[in-house]
């Protein structure tokens, strides 16, 4: 049973804190959309490769990987939860698909779906090991196209993640669901360039 919560807890004394920076994990998706002539329909295939920062601390106290350490308070020195790094540290394969329709002259309905799962972690020695949970989100949006050089949308996103896994993982605290209601607007400010602009408000959190 846990301990309830008491001020004390979070008191200055009791804070630690520090600073992540730097680049983090990149990801490489290509897409295809040539399963019906209007190419409304359209599948994703990627990789998120572990090029940021990573890394953890044992019982012990040795560090694995490259890890951001806390610079202040009672913490000082040791490794920042491994989920809060810059990079997990693992290779992850994601899949997804869309999909967009007209729905009157001036509106079109889109959905989206992704799904990411890492496949090879470098934290991987006993006692010493980090997989990061996985990932499941979708989108369902309508969007305003009366004008050609400004679209107003909405949208409604969903994201579940699975809890991390391994010693350096933060079980309790990295699994759940929430769903944000996104406002927004996108806007060709050039022939190349647009500007996309969300505002994302929370509507449920199971965390």
């Amino acid at each position: 049973q846990l301990a309830p919560y008491t001020a004390d807890e979070t008191s200055p004394g009791q804070v630690s804190g520090t600073h992540v920076a730097g680049i983090g994990d990149i990801k490489l998706i290509g897409s295809y959309q040539g399963f019906l002539p209007t190419h409304n329909l359209g599948v994703q295939f990627g990789v998120k490769l572990p090029t940021g920062h990573y890394g953890g601390q044992t019982d012990g106290g040795t560090f694995v990987g490259h890890p951001t350490t806390f610079h202040s308070g009672p913490g000082t020195g040791e490794s920042l939860d491994s989920s809060l790094q810059a990079g997990t540290g693992s290779t992850d394969l994601i899949v997804g698909a869309y999909y967009f329709q007209l729905v009157s002259q001036d509106f079109d309905l889109f959905a989206s779906g992704q799904f990411q799962a890492a496949v090879r972690e470098r934290m991987n020695r006993p006692g010493a090991d980090y997989r990061p949970g996985n990932q499941a989100s979708a989108s369902l949006g309508l969007r305003y196209e009366a004008h050609a050089n400004w679209v107003p949308q909405l949208q409604l996103n969903l994201l579940r993640r699975s809890a991390d896994q391994g010693a350096f993982a933060d079980t309790p605290d990295t699994a759940g669901t929430v769903a944000y209601l996104s406002p927004g607007i996108s806007a060709s400010l050039s022939r190349n360039l647009q500007f996309y602009a969300f505002v994302q408000l929370p509507v449920y959190s199971h965390l």
